[in-house]
């Protein structure tokens, strides 16, 4: 079994479950089609996306986030009870105030929480995991919930195809714990605010993003962190079974899984693609992909995973997991 590493004298801490949430009503590309200039060729060549979910005017980033976080929890064997926190990573909330975590925290049964949202887009999940595992570690917390979730629909505008083919609605989460073996490496994390002004929002009504520089900067720029997650833990690249980047792009995924096996990682590596049935989640695309791929059977307990989220900011973070 591999080990992670962590500084001296720091406890471990792990994964103990994972849940993930999604609207029911599905959208294919030939839907998009018949509201823009669009075809379904053009968005499988370009992103890779086949079909999204979008919500409806009862879900919302607090629902979803209810839903996937209780479906983490019975996952782990827990109680609500036997939580103490609430991490929700989200860049869709319609107002600043009140946080999405105390309403989470309460509706799942988790009273008196520790409970806060953050804001690293897309990166929003692995920076929630690096907080709680750390939180745990420090004895701030005994458990804590970390979830993603983003109601993206309400941010894009339906008539611009450069984000309406790409972005949808979902909710991950994953419960962390104490460990006698750590399960959850140090995070590698940071950003690029000279790049700010590649994806964002318009007098925070849509969402925008400079496509081709976000593409080249992603491919360019992303496999190197991960690579330094790797390191962090004293992982080998060819210790990975599983990678699980944010669900972008597809093309951009492949190019990451691309650069590691060049840099020893397997050519049996799974290599996470929820993209394509999904969509892009922002903060939910990584928990939600593992979520997918332990109900398929693609991933097993015990897997050495590596997370990698980026998004704007530009902000990006990862870590090597062990999978529940």
């Amino acid at each position: 079994m591999t080990s992670l590493r962590l500084a001296p004298g720091v406890g471990g801490t792990r994964i103990l479950g994972i849940g993930s949430a999604q609207p029911e009503q599905v959208v294919t590309n030939h839907d998009l089609a018949k509201t823009m200039d669009t075809n379904d060729q053009w968005i499988r060549e370009r992103v890779g996306i086949v079909e999204r979910r979008f919500a409806g005017e009862k879900d919302t980033v607090v629902s979803m986030a209810v839903e996937a976080g209780s479906k983490a929890i019975a996952a782990a064997g827990l109680d609500p009870a036997d939580l103490d926190t609430v991490i929700v990573a989200n860049c869709t909330t319609k107002q600043p105030i009140p946080n999405a975590a105390a309403q989470v925290a309460d509706l799942i049964g988790i009273k008196a929480a520790g409970g806060f949202d953050l804001n690293a887009a897309c990166a929003g999940f692995c920076y929630g995991l690096g907080v709680a595992s750390d939180l745990v570690r420090a004895g701030s917390s005994r458990r804590a919930l970390v979830i993603g979730s983003e109601k993206l629909t309400d941010v894009v505008d339906p008539a611009d195809r450069s984000t309406a083919i790409i972005f949808a609605d979902a909710a991950g989460a994953a419960v962390v714990g104490p460990a006698d073996e750590p399960g959850i490496g140090p995070v590698a994390w940071g950003t690029a605010g000279d790049l700010v002004d590649m994806i964002g929002m318009t007098e925070r009504t849509y969402i925008f993003q400079e496509g081709q520089s976000v593409y080249r900067w992603a491919t360019t720029k992303i496999a190197p962190i991960a690579l330094r997650a790797l390191e962090l833990a004293g992982v080998a690249p060819s210790d990975v079974d599983v990678l699980i980047p944010h669900q972008a792009n597809l093309r951009i995924v492949e190019a990451i899984a691309k650069k590691l096996r060049k840099e020893g990682a397997r050519e049996d590596m799974v290599v996470a693609d929820d993209i394509v049935y999904s969509g892009n989640t922002s903060s939910a695309s990584i928990p939600m992909a593992m979520d997918h791929m332990r109900t398929a059977g693609k991933i097993h307990s015990g897997d050495v995973a590596l997370l990698v989220g980026f998004g704007a900011g530009l902000s990006y973070a990862g870590q090597v997991v062990i999978c529940p």
